[in-house]
């Protein structure tokens, strides 16, 4: 059985063995850093957050999908409930300057960089990576959705927005054309260094290094101009996945690899205007069909989410096996939240 919860410092070993595995696919999953010691105040911070110990710019929730048949860790994603509040948020806003003449006849429009702070205090998805071999049976949109569904059931922990930078253009050598063309000549190192400094928090040099002044981007060379807002290969469809819940690209891009910042009012989500609450019965007999529902217990400090095909009833009650409740955490006549995996065009 495969099931999504928060993040214990149990998970560790497993989480670590992932964030090595993320390594092996190339530069650009900057909050999964290869690193113990970080990883652990990650789950320390989540445990704090459900604890109400952490400060609000420290909140953050670590979520696992694990495989209960082996007890084992094969994927992570995370929220951060307000970024920017203890160290600067940065992005490019991709905007529009005009130089004009009429003296000349001149009239043109350019696209500029600005550099900006305007995300401060929005909530974040982030870290989201799933075990190669785990990458199948709708596992991948199980553990980004997750996220969406918790928020749905606590929307006061969050902020009215929400983003989600996606990972950028670079080739399989780790080579950045944006990078190249820009930050390398602030930064004087090379796109990998500079990406794990800002993932582990390192942010000071960016404040420090970083150009005041608006780039014209026709000044940068074909290569770099190319890829600025493009998401790369092996994240477009996590990309997709958001966009299908009611993220959009507004203008925003990463300072490192130009990729895009994804973002949406935290009232306009899917999960937030569909999912529904049921109440559990629980049989050993289960009609199913072939479309997958997220369900999850609605227990802050125990969040538990399975992903079942389980025939949802248009009433309110949600039919569920022993084995089912038993890892939901629920008995009859309890309330669990339900959200079909896919958007229902006659839901």
């Amino acid at each position: 059985m495969m099931i999504v919860r928060h993040a214990a410092h149990r998970d560790l070993d497993d989480i670590y063995r992932l964030a090595q595995r993320a390594g092996e696919t190339g530069i650009g999953l900057t909050s999964l850093p290869r690193n113990k010691e970080i990883l652990a105040e990650r789950i320390t911070r989540t445990t704090r957050t459900l604890a109400g110990l952490a400060e609000k710019s420290d909140e953050s929730y670590l979520f696992v999908l694990e495989d209960t048949s082996l007890q084992k860790i094969v994927g992570v994603s995370a929220i951060e409930v307000a970024v920017g509040l203890n160290e600067p948020f940065y992005n490019f806003r991709v905007a529009t300057q005009v130089h004009a003449s009429k003296t000349l006849n001149v009239y043109k429009a350019l696209d500029t960089l600005f550099l900006s702070n305007d995300h401060t205090g929005c909530s974040e998805l982030c870290t989201l990576f799933l075990d190669p071999d785990y990458r199948k049976n709708q596992n991948g949109k199980f553990l980004s959705k997750v996220r969406f569904l918790f928020i749905a059931a606590f929307q006061s922990h969050f902020k009215a927005r929400l983003i989600a930078e996606m990972r950028g253009y670079s080739d399989q050598n780790g080579y950045s054309p944006f990078w190249n063309a820009l930050g390398y000549h602030f930064f004087n190192m090379d796109f990998a260094t500079a990406d794990y400094l800002s993932g582990i928090g390192q942010k000071v040099f960016i404040a420090e290094l970083m150009p005041r002044f608006p780039v014209y981007v026709d000044l940068l060379p074909a290569e770099a101009r190319a890829v600025i807002a493009e998401v790369h290969p092996q994240t477009l469809p996590a990309a997709k996945v958001l966009m299908s819940e009611g993220l959009q690209y507004q203008g925003y891009v990463d300072i490192f690899d130009a990729g895009p910042t994804l973002e949406a009012n935290t009232a306009d989500l899917r999960a937030v205007k569909e999912s529904r609450l049921l109440t559990v019965k629980i049989t050993e007999q289960i009609e199913t069909t072939d479309i997958h529902y997220l369900v999850a217990n609605d227990q802050y400090q125990d969040y538990c989410v399975l992903l079942i095909n389980n025939c949802v009833s248009e009433g309110d009650t949600l039919m569920v096996t022993p084995a089912q409740a038993q890892a939901l955490h629920v008995r009859e006549q309890d309330e669990v939240r339900v959200l079909a995996l896919d958007k229902m065009e006659n839901h």
